[in-house]
Parts: structure tokens; C-alpha cells; sequence
């Protein structure tokens, strides 16, 4: 495992030149040129982004005070400081693919193992071995046991990345990392190396390839197991805002290490439940939404008459059943602030007369932490908030605290808050709100997200300098946390990942009727790693079937070449839909007013016994006609493929939200199932986002990416690359 941190910096790593934080002045601002595929041969590319540079600004001292960085491993490109106008003469350079500006992009914030059906013993050591994994995060902390290498042998031979040592050791399971801030801006809290001071990347680190641990727990609460995992690059961060794939990180980065036969699991974004909001959707990356588990913590609060009203809750401290006096908070107006009930009742400190909090538990309308009320000496908070009804996943505090139904009663009876305790959640697993939606706002004929993995309340390793609640003055150290987020289902996924080469989905079936959404929420539905690993029959995808997908949405044979590094070209391929892109699923958009008609075509491998049988069901919508030809596959070898089309018709339909069914081919011993998916879509479809631009719409093949601001920072852990692809750490 190698982490790799990121502060501030135009990321190239094999998983694109991620662009963040930059402080620059009002003239020249970071962005990534970025020019495909590495050159074969050993010329300097640095040298040649220098050359580009020089001839444009005019001078080499101002090549050299503009250049930040070169990328020269994984791909071609530089960092360099420009101006919009610099930018724009760069992108219409031949050789250029795209100039990205530098943006933020937004982290997508034990008992998950065992409700996905991995726990130990369960699909047997054969099943875990020496892997390596690559994440892309906030650092680590390396003293973690998660990271304990006992039992480890040294790094694999091919790994030839380094561990940068300062505040920071690597070992035998942790075997490199790095950190990025290229404008040397660090917060107060940060500690420059790769030393994780957010949590977030101790996290999602621990959860993918964390050593199991038994009995680990959040303060006594959610105890069970952290384990082990993969050879995947995982990818808990991204976007707010859609981009064209080649102005877009994470799509640029996930590509080329897709051309090393290294696939990309990403989290879906948590801008849910509104559609077309799913982020990092790019076909040769996995889309991982999140779900619950079976597990939700729960802090009631017994009023003094008897009653007890459920809360939800990660509430470790024990009032040990006293009950202290309620206070509303619209009650506690701060008159001499100026300020009103309409403001004390959300309990914004500076508008409350703290002095009326002193022994008293606060009734708030809106979400708060809760801090300034035990400083004021309260007792602690509870929270109504018509914004979360029956909510899902569950927040920690740095006070007594919990949450419950706004409908219940604000008046001032006694009351405790007791302490927190877990309740098994027979609903489960069920996409949470938060996380986001398809459709795909780019490539609509792919269905996003992939798939749904644990992302609720999910216990792991956290930052001993990071606060474990949601107050950022909470000064609790600790080295385990239970958060929720996309961020952590994608880990999820990610450490599943090795027993899916090539890619199928092999999913258990979510309950459409308590998911309007559909397959927009929860893809081919909950992950099932252990029917992955004996799934029968694969969809396997290749580069030239990529190659094939990008010319069909547009893209030009100058562009792909420049990209692939390669001849390939778009000759006799017109711009289309991506039917026939080998993909495990169905998505067939239909503009307002058409029919319903199209032919996709799809080839399965057998992984399974030589000689099968596959026949395919349907099950589908009553106004949708499906016809699977052939629609009996059989083989006679493992290896052997098969193609089949499935042909979609209907009527005209308008307006009409996401509707769906499933082709499942059975042979008694396996049954592969993918959904299908039909839908209206732009112009006049109910999925208009209007953060969707025309431009990107159009298919451009040379676009300057836009992200929206978000705070981030980055770290990726590394165990298993092919050697050229694992260089990029030693460049980057």
C-alpha cells in the first residue's frame, strides 16, 4: 500500500492531473495542459513543455517562472501558471488536448463487511493475497493498526514508488507515499507529508485494505471487524459539475490506467436525491452510489412523562438517566443582540442569551454541534429538522445530541438524552438520500451509477488530529470514526474489484418500489462479492471498444491519437449512440414525443464451466418489447464469447420518468443479470440540470473544463501497479 496525499496541487498520477487548491494572483493561475498519451522514445518531455512555454510568453525566465511541474510517467502534460488568454492560445496548439483549470474537488464524505457477505472465512484465503492498491485521498496516519504489516513480506518487485519520510514512515503493508501542495499553502492543522490530518483518507484507506482488526469500535459503539482488500485504484473525491472526459481528472487519470488493465472505482458524488448529479460517470470507471447496512444508531430521548421518542444519533456520552429541564431554542432570544425567535430557533449562538441554556437541554430547528451550548453549561442538543425526515444515516457529536421527528412536541418538559445504542435495520440495504443520481449528464446511453456498496454509518480508521464529530473545535482524539458518505461505499467496491477482470456486475436486487429512481440511484443494484467470484459469464470491455465509444460521442482522430499514443483512428466510425459499447447494462434515452426503438449489442466471455447452456429471461414493463437474438448462448470452453443483440421497442412516450426491467441468462448454476433502462431525456426531459451546458452537451472535442470550488485534499495508496504506471509516484 502507498498513500499519496494532496493538498494543493495539479495531480497528474495515472489517475489524472488532479487539479485543487491554488492561491495565485489575479494574472496568472495554475492549469494543466494536457497532451494524451506519453511519446514513445526517450526525448525530455520537460524540455518540450518548456519550448511550448518559452515561444508563447517569450522569454525563458518566463518559461521557468510559469512552469510548475511536468508530467512525464503515466501521460503527457505540464502544470504551468497562465493567464485565461495564455490558456486559451495553449488549448488551440496542436498536440493539445485540453488546458483545465485549477478547481477543487470535493471529498465525497465494519459491520459493512459482514452484510456484504465478505467476512473471514466466509470465501476463504484463496481469495486474499499480496495486492497492491492506489488511493487518491487526504494522506494517512501511518502509526494506525490498520496499517500493521505484521505477517507482510517486502513490497512486491515491480513497485517502484518511494515513501517520502519526513513526519511520515512507510513498512511492509504501507510501502509508499506522497504528498502534492505546489503552491506550498498549508492550513494551520496541516503537517506537510503525506500524515493524514482530515481523517477522511485513514478512512476510506482502512476500509479498503485495513488489517482486521477484532472488536474495534467508535467509543464502544458499532464493535466488529475492519479487514482487508485489492489491486484497484480507488477514488473517494470528484467533481460537483460535469465535464467533457478529456477536461475531466479523474476521467484523463482512470483512462491510462485502464490502458494498464487497471480499473478505477470511483464514488458517485453526494448531491442525491436530485438527478443528474452523479460525478466521475466515465464508461472504463466503476460508479459506486451508497446504501445502508443493516445496522443504525439510534439515541433516544425519554421525556420526563414516560415517553420515549427515537432518535438517530452516534451519541457516546452517558447522562447515566437525569433528566434536566427542555429549553426551545426560539425561547432563548438574545434581545440585546436585536435578535428574534425566527433566528433562536435554528440556535445560532450570537443570537441566543446563553445565559437561559445554563442546565438545560436545547430543542433546535436546525442542524447544529451543539459545543457552544455545554460551554454555555447546557446539557446538551436536540435537533428537529424538517429537512431530514426519517433519516437514514446518522451524524456524531461533541455533545449529548440526537435527532428526531420535527412533528414531535417542543415544549418544556423534562427530559435525557440516552446514550447511543445500535438497532438492527431490517430495511437495509436501501440507497441513502444524499447519495447522487443519474442520469449519466454526459453519455446518457451509460447507465450510472454502476452499482450500490456500504456508505451509511460505516465504522474505520480515523486521524488522531482530526475531530471525530461534526464540530471542527472538537478536541476528542481518537483512532476510529463512523462516518457516511459515497466516499466510503466506493472503498467498498474498490476492495472487491480483483475478483471482477474483466467486468461484470454481479449485484443482489434492490427494492425498486422504496427507490423512485430506479436504477438512476442504485445502478445494477447492491454489490455481491461473493456470487463475483464465480459469476459465470463477463462483459469485457477493451480499449479500441473504448476508443470505438469516444468516436461515436464525437470525438475526432487527431484528438484520440494524441490520447492514445497510438494510430487509432475514427475513420468509418460516424458519431452515434453508444449501443454497442460492451457494457453491463441497458440505457436507452428517448427524446420527448419519439418511439421507443433500439439495438444494442453486447458479447459475453465464460468464466464458468466449459460446457453451458445460457438461456435469457425477461422481465420488463408491460409497454416495452424486448427481442434477445440469439436468445440461447452455449458454450463449449472457458474463454469462449458470444454475441447477442437486444433489440428495444415501444411507443411514443413524453415526459416520462425512468422505467425499467432485466435480461437475466440462467444455465441452473449462474444467473447473470443486467437492467434496462428507458427514459426520457433532453430537450424537454423531467433530468434538465441546468448546470449542463451546452458545450458539454455538443460533445466538444476540446473543451476547458469548469468545476465548482469545494475544499479538498487527496491521498493515494499504492500496492500492486504495472511498473510504468506505478513510476508516475516517483514523478508526479
Amino acid at each position: 500500500m502507498a498513500i499519496y496525499k494532496m493538498l494543493s496541487v495539479l495531480y497528474p498520477l495515472l489517475l489524472a492531473a488532479l487539479v485543487l487548491n491554488c492561491h495565485c494572483d489575479e494574472i496568472r493561475k495554475l492549469h494543466v495542459v494536457y497532451m494524451g498519451d506519453r511519446p514513445h522514445g526517450d526525448s525530455s518531455l520537460a524540455s518540450t513543455h518548456h519550448s511550448i512555454l518559452q515561444s508563447m510568453l517569450g522569454s525563458d525566465s518566463s518559461a521557468k517562472d510559469s512552469l510548475v511541474y511536468s508530467y512525464e510517467r503515466s501521460f503527457n502534460g505540464f502544470a504551468a501558471k497562465l493567464t485565461e488568454e495564455e490558456a486559451a492560445t495553449i488549448a488551440e496548439m496542436e498536440g493539445v488536448v485540453s488546458v483545465i483549470p485549477n478547481r477543487k474537488l470535493k471529498l465525497h464524505t465494519t459491520r459493512s463487511w459482514d452484510f456484504m457477505g465478505f467476512s473471514k472465512g466466509k470465501l476463504g484465503a484463496s481469495q486474499e493475497g499480496e495486492v497492491i492498491i492506489g488511493l487518491l485521498d487526504t494522506g494517512v496516519w501511518p502509526e494506525h493498526p490498520s496499517f500493521n504489516d505484521t505477517g507482510y513480506g517486502p513490497p512486491p518487485a515491480k513497485w517502484k514508488g518511494i515513501c517520502q519520510t519526513t513526519n511520515f514512515t512507510c513498512n511492509n503493508k504501507l510501502i509508499g507515499a506522497r504528498y502534492y501542495n505546489s503552491e506550498n499553502d498549508f492550513d494551520h492543522k496541516d503537517i506537510p507529508s503525506p500524515r493524514d490530518t482530515e481523517g477522511h483518507g485513514t478512512h476510506t484507506a482502512s476500509t479498503i485494505a485495513g488489517a482486521e482488526l477484532p472488536g474495534t469500535s467508535f467509543l464502544g459503539l458499532a464493535e466488529g471487524v475492519a479487514r482487508d482488500g485489492v489491486d484497484v485504484i480507488s477514488v473517494s473525491l470528484g467533481s460537483s459539475f460535469p465535464s467533457d472526459y478529456f477536461d475531466d481528472p479523474i476521467a484523463i487519470g482512470s483512462f491510462h490506467a485502464m490502458k494498464h488493465g487497471i480499473l478505477t472505482s470511483c464514488s458517485a458524488g453526494n448531491s442525491g436525491p436530485e438527478p443528474v448529479t452523479v460525478s466521475n460517470f466515465a464508461p472504463w470507471t466503476m460508479t459506486v452510489a451508497a446504501s445502508t447496512i443493516d445496522r443504525k444508531f439510534v439515541a433516544n430521548l425519554a421525556l420526563g412523562n414516560g415517553q420515549i421518542l427515537t432518535g438517530i444519533s452516534i451519541n457516546t456520552f452517558d447522562l447515566n438517566g437525569t433528566s434536566y429541564p427542555l429549553i426551545w431554542g426560539g425561547d432563548a432570544v438574545n434581545y440585546t443582540y436585536g435578535s428574534t425567535t425566527d433566528y433562536t430557533q435554528y440556535c445560532e449562538e450570537d443570537a441566543m442569551n446563553l445565559d437561559m441554556l445554563a442546565g438545560k437541554i436545547v430543542l433546535c430547528d436546525g442542524l447544529q454541534d451543539g459545543l457552544f451550548i455545554t460551554q454555555a453549561n447546557g446539557i446538551g442538543i436536540v435537533i428537529f429538522d424538517s429537512t431530514i425526515v426519517n433519516p437514514a444515516y446518522a451524524f456524531s457529536y461533541p455533545v449529548p445530541a440526537t435527532l428526531i421527528n420535527p412533528e414531535d412536541s417542543k415544549k418544556n418538559p423534562v427530559a435525557t438524552i440516552l446514550v447511543g445504542e445500535t438497532w438492527k435495520d431490517a430495511m437495509a440495504p436501501m440507497v441513502v438520500s444524499f447519495s447522487s443520481r443519474g442520469p449519466n449528464p454526459i453519455s446518457p446511453d451509460i447507465l450510472k451509477p454502476d452499482i450500490s456498496a456500504p456508505g451509511v454509518d460505516i465504522l474505520a480508521g480515523w486521524s488522531p488530529l482530526a475531530p471525530p464529530s461534526i464540530s471542527y473545535k472538537d478536541t476528542r482524539s481518537l483512532y476510529y470514526n463512523v462516518i457516511s458518505g459515497t466516499s466510503m461505499a466506493c472503498p467498498h467496491a474498490s476492495a472487491r474489484l480483483p475478483t471482477l477482470k474483466p467486468v461484470t456486475l454481479i449485484a443482489h436486487v434492490m427494492d425498486p418500489t422504496r427507490h423512485n429512481d430506479l436504477e438512476f440511484s442504485y445502478g445494477s443494484g447492491h454489490i455481491n462479492p461473493a456470487a463475483a467470484l464465480d459469476p459465470g459469464l463477463v462483459f469485457d470491455a477493451s480499449e479500441t471498444d473504448y476508443i470505438n465509444f469516444l468516436c461515436k460521442q464525437g470525438y475526432n482522430t487527431t484528438t484520440l491519437q494524441l490520447v492514445t499514443g497510438d494510430n487509432s483512428t475514427c475513420a468509418n466510425i460516424s458519431p452515434g449512440r453508444a449501443w454497442d459499447l460492451n457494457y453491463p447494462s441497458f440505457s436507452l434515452y428517448v427524446e420527448d414525443g419519439q418511439q421507443i426503438m433500439g439495438t444494442f449489442t453486447r458479447t459475453v466471455t465464460n468464466v464458468g464451466p466449459p460446457n453451458s447452456t445460457y438461456t435469457a429471461t425477461l422481465y420488463l414493463p408491460l409497454i416495452i418489447s424486448v427481442d434477445v437474438e440469439p436468445s440461447v448462448l452455449t458454450f463449449s470452453a472457458v474463454g469462449e464469447t458470444k454475441t447477442f443483440t437486444v433489440k428495444v421497442t415501444g411507443p411514443a412516450i413524453t415526459q416520462q420518468p425512468i422505467m425499467s426491467g432485466t435480461i437475466t441468462w440462467n444455465d441452473g448454476s449462474h444467473s447473470v443479470r443486467t437492467p434496462l433502462v428507458v427514459y426520457n431525456y433532453f430537450p424537454g426531459a423531467p433530468y434538465t440540470d441546468s448546470e449542463v451546458s451546452n458545450s458539454v452537451l455538443e460533445n466538444k472535442p476540446k473543451l476547458q473544463g469548469s468545476f465548482k470550488e469545494n475544499r479538498s485534499g487527496f491521498i493515494r495508496l499504492s500496492v500492486h501497479l504495472e511498473a510504468e504506471t506505478a513510476e508516475v509516484f516517483k514523478s508526479a
